[in-house]
């Protein structure tokens, strides 16, 4: 059953997200498993494209491969940075784990709820963009409606507050 750990890192393509993705590999990522990268882009009027084909379910699971492919990736709506495909790309080639992207569309804390439940994940590890007390009153955190609300255990890699 070890090989089968399906290790979640949400990334949005922040500072934050790329410290929680390289600490997920520095510290918990092993051979054989999963890294499965959570996205959620929130809800629009998509006109075309793979977005409003898979908005209730998510997208299917996009392969590294396809992930440095600016036109496949544009049809989800997601753009990912240079940096967050050099870590996975270093990861993968480094160990032998597969890394897979999964795009949801909605409210982050709750799309990310869920796919803990359907992928199902063995662990999650998110972000803290570091707001401070006020901000995260009036804005809410997602890594702490995250902890609160998923169901496998969850590992917050924070940032210094601002």
């Amino acid at each position: 059953m070890e090989s089968e750990r399906r290790i979640g890192v949400a990334v949005d393509f922040s500072a934050c997200s790329k410290k929680a993705l390289k600490w997920a590999v520095d510290n918990v990522v092993r051979d054989g498993d999963h890294l499965i990268l959570l996205t959620v882009r929130p809800e629009g009027n998509y006109e075309e494209g793979e977005a409003q084909l898979w908005a209730a379910t998510g997208s299917p699971f996009i392969p590294l491969s396809d992930l440095a492919d600016p036109v496949l990736m544009k049809k989800y709506g997601v753009k990912p940075d240079p940096e967050t495909l050099e870590i996975v790309t270093t990861a993968a080639k480094q160990r032998e784990i597969v890394v897979i992207l999964k795009v949801y569309w909605g409210d982050a804390r709750e799309k990310i709820c869920e796919a803990i439940d359907n992928i199902p994940l063995s662990c999650l590890i998110i972000g803290n963009r570091g707001l401070g007390r006020l901000k995260r009153a009036v804005l809410g955190s997602v890594s702490n409606y995250v902890v609160n609300n998923g169901s496998c255990p969850i590992t917050v890699v924070k940032i210094a507050e601002q």
